[in-house]
């Protein structure tokens, strides 16, 4: 059985919840990576930010007002207002605690790299971070997983 251990990267770049939005999408365009985690100052993995975090997509970039009535001096949406709340904050994200995406999808370094691609298959996702214990220890990506599945 190979492992998520023998092909993950164990080195992978990585960004802490204070560092600017600036900082991440250069460290993203530097690498040519699609994502990056964030890690506290214990080293565990606290989120994830993607190239989607990034960039607001047109339906979401409007940031239109949820439609609301006015009902006896109170205000009652009609739409979701934490849907609204979420798009504002990344649209104005100054650091990666802003535009992460919190408690991504992880895989174990001792998992079968089957289960690895399942995943990475399943969720979508580019690349998984690595987790042991809470600590970040890596991260797969799609190729890594193929170059497991291949071997």
């Amino acid at each position: 059985m190979a492992t998520v251990r023998e092909f993950m990267d164990d080195d992978p770049a990585t960004v802490k919840l204070d560092t600017s939005a600036e900082d991440v999408a250069k460290l993203l365009g530097t690498h040519e990576l699609h994502g990056v985690p964030v890690v506290n100052e214990a080293g565990r993995c606290v989120g994830i930010v993607t190239e989607n975090d990034l960039v607001m997509a047109d339906e979401e970039g409007d940031l239109h007002i949820p439609h609301y009535v006015q009902l006896f001096g109170g205000l009652i949406f009609l739409e979701s207002v934490k849907g609204f709340e979420k798009r504002l904050k990344k649209a104005v994200a100054a650091t990666a605690r802003d535009m992460m995406t919190e408690d991504p999808t992880t895989v174990g370094p001792d998992e079968d790299v089957h289960e690895a691609g399942r995943i990475i298959s399943s969720s979508g996702h580019n690349r998984l971070p690595v987790v042991e214990h809470g600590r970040l220890v890596g991260v797969i990506t799609r190729a890594d997983v193929l170059r497991g599945l291949t071997a």
